[in-house]
């Protein structure tokens, strides 16, 4: 199923940013995942985060993979550069767009499938490298696309939608990015828009590499092993003319988080819980070795930390500044910049013999 556009109607009343734009300026296509999908509301929080901030439309480049969450790119900000690359491939391809023109403000979206498995080895170096971009991975621990399997971040002992547990010990992106070193580390809840707003903002003003794991919700696979009705049994037992799947409609799942330092828990809709642990009122996001410490303890007690947990100030490694780039983007460079001609390049091979 392909996206399509949005009535252009605006109403006359809508409030407008500093650069005279209203946020259906900021939207993309019609979406056509799940209804209810915790995706979409990441997509309409980076609306009003991009619109907040007043970032030109034509000035950012959005980036992704493969998986539901790579579809979110399509339903915001339709006037923006973007580009959809081979699963799990979207760190390097973001990295060489942003070695060519720094003047861009880079998202990348990825789901924990396309960056916790296939592409966890391009996540790493993203990290290490200090790319200048907000990185937000769309968390629900199963890869939708495929009907349900378990992801590297399902939690051990929990069931997919044919019943079986999950044995194997989760990947954590937070505590991933901890230990690589990035400077700028936080994950939300989809459903918490007051708190997941101001985190995006943030991450796309860091100078570096910002990595935001918003836990959002898959609400497709909630039948059961056992069922006469259940997907899987039907299509054992029939014979489809075109494949074809049902997906019930779900309400979407949105609840604020309590005080600082307090812990929320929301049902999701097969009934389990997960609770969110909001860091404290004297939380220190700039030590790393606590930032690390407490998302580890919030593990152990089967919670989930929430917040702004770790960001690293003035940070000297970002990549542009590592590898002394120029500042002018690349594509605006003239010819004689570019090539400086052949007695400077045989120079330049000299220190290669």
């Amino acid at each position: 199923m392909t996206s399509i556009a949005k009535p252009p109607v605006k109403h006359p009343s809508l409030r407008k940013n500093g650069l005279g734009l209203t946020t259906r300026d900021y939207e993309g296509a019609m979406s056509t995942l799940c209804a209810g999908c915790g995706h979409d509301s990441v997509t309409a929080a980076l609306i009003t985060a991009f619109w907040e901030l007043d970032v030109p439309p034509h000035k950012a480049a959005k980036m992704s993979g493969i998986g539901c969450s790579s579809k979110t790119t399509a339903y915001f900000m339709k006037q923006s550069h973007g580009f959809n690359s081979v699963h799990g491939r979207m760190p390097s391809v973001t990295s060489g767009a942003n070695a060519a023109n720094r003047s861009l403000t880079y998202i990348g979206i990825s789901g924990d499938g396309d960056s916790l498995s296939i592409g966890l080895g391009q996540l790493c170096h993203a990290i290490r490298r200090n790319v200048q971009m907000l990185y937000v991975i769309e968390n629900n621990g199963v890869y939708g696309l495929t009907k349900g399997q378990f992801s590297a971040s399902a939690d051990v002992g929990s069931t997919a939608k044919r019943g079986e547990a999950n044995q194997m010990q989760p990947i954590d992106p937070v505590l991933l990015a901890l230990t690589l070193g990035a400077t700028f580390v936080a994950r939300s809840f989809s459903g918490d828009k007051a708190q997941l707003v101001p985190i995006l903002k943030a991450g796309l003003r860091h100078n570096g590499f910002a990595l935001i794991d918003v836990i959002s919700p898959c609400v497709s696979f909630n039948d059961h092993e056992g069922s006469t009705k259940s997907y899987k049994y039907t299509r054992e037992h029939e014979v489809e003319i075109a494949a074809a799947d049902f997906v019930p409609l779900r309400k979407e799942i949105s609840q604020e988080q309590g005080a600082a330092g307090g812990l929320t828990s929301v049902t999701m809709h097969d009934g389990s819980i997960v609770r969110f642990r909001k860091t404290a009122a004297d939380y220190n996001p700039t030590d790393r070795g606590a930032a690390y410490t407490h998302v580890k303890h919030c593990i152990d007690k089967g919670e989930v930390a929430t917040g702004l947990l770790f960001m690293e100030g003035g940070s000297q490694t970002e990549m542009h500044t590592l590898n002394k780039t120029v500042k002018t983007p690349l594509v605006d460079l003239a010819h004689k910049d570019l090539c400086p001609g052949n007695a400077q390049l045989q120079e330049l091979m000299g220190e290669y013999r």
